[in-house]
């Protein structure tokens, strides 16, 4: 019988390199292709945007006029309304997987359907979240076509990709460290405070950064709960009525006239400026709470 050694020495892994290297090739073929397709993407909104994207455009209110239309109100709109979403979604949804993760019987028949419902929840298109929100909170609960009722539909949208990341964040932090904690004899409460919640909050913030992401660009659940195409004012509360960036993009790329392409591009431009400022300043607090942790 052959040695181990001697096994080794003759197995034949030249198939198994081949194939690595294939397998390596395909992923960098995808990655160079979705780097291309972005690339094509950023160019052509800069090019249709270029002498159209200035302090005029985003400080002046929708127009008639493709050359006195602006954006201000929608921007205006877009951060009432992520804001409110965010202010939210991620309280509640941090709050429901620590729930799920340290208090609730994993083991019982409710925990599991919610747990099925949940992720369930999570692949539901969005117009059916504008659906409920045009049901419950414009029509319920009278808050009228307002910001108010955006940003809760919103936060039904977004809330089931927060509590399933905000649990996988809680299930990482390493199981001694809580039992470390409790011998020492603090209580769960305080090993939540103290142990849970300072190293999940890294992962918590990353599924929030993603699924706010995601809301910013909605446009079919705002426009299901009355969200305007047109609005020429500021909006000052939470009950008044608004529009965000993608409709009111949505809305110039519906007119014939060439001059609204070019707005809707320059409007795309600052949706994506916003939008990496966000993350941004999502990212800093992640990576702040990451280094004090380590």
């Amino acid at each position: 019988m052959k040695s181990y050694y001697e096994k080794l020495h003759t197995y034949n892994t030249k198939p198994k390199r081949i194939l690595n290297r294939l397998f390596y090739f395909l992923l960098l073929i995808m990655m160079m292709f979705s780097v291309f397709v972005l690339g094509v993407l950023l160019y052509t909104v800069i090019r249709d945007s270029w002498g159209w994207f200035d302090w005029q455009f985003i400080t002046s209110m929708p127009s008639r006029k493709a050359e006195n239309a602006g954006i201000y109100s929608a921007l205006l709109g877009s951060i009432w309304t992520i804001g409110l979403t965010a202010l939210f979604s991620i309280p509640i949804g941090a709050g429901t997987a620590v729930y799920l993760e340290e208090y609730s019987d994993q083991t019982s028949r409710l925990n599991k359907f919610i747990q099925l419902n949940i992720s369930n929840l999570a692949g539901i298109p969005s117009i059916v979240y504008g659906m409920l929100g045009l049901t419950v909170f414009v029509r319920m609960l009278s808050f009228d076509r307002s910001i108010l009722s955006g940003a809760l539909t919103l936060t039904l949208l977004i809330l089931p990709v927060i509590i399933v990341s905000s649990q996988e964040a809680i299930r990482s932090v390493p199981k001694n460290l809580k039992e470390a904690s409790f011998a020492v004899g603090m209580t769960r409460w305080q090993t939540i405070t103290g142990v849970v919640l300072p190293f999940s909050i890294p992962g918590i913030l990353t599924g929030s950064i993603l699924a706010i992401s995601r809301a910013m660009g909605e446009a079919a659940p705002l426009i299901m709960v009355g969200a305007a195409g047109y609005v020429a004012f500021k909006p000052e509360s939470i009950f008044d009525a608004f529009t965000t960036l993608p409709i009111q993009i949505f809305n110039w790329t519906s007119r014939p006239q060439e001059e609204f392409q070019h707005i809707a591009a320059a409007g795309i431009l600052l949706l994506l400026i916003f939008l990496l400022v966000s993350n941004a300043i999502a990212i800093i607090l992640r990576n702040k709470y990451q280094n004090r942790i380590d």
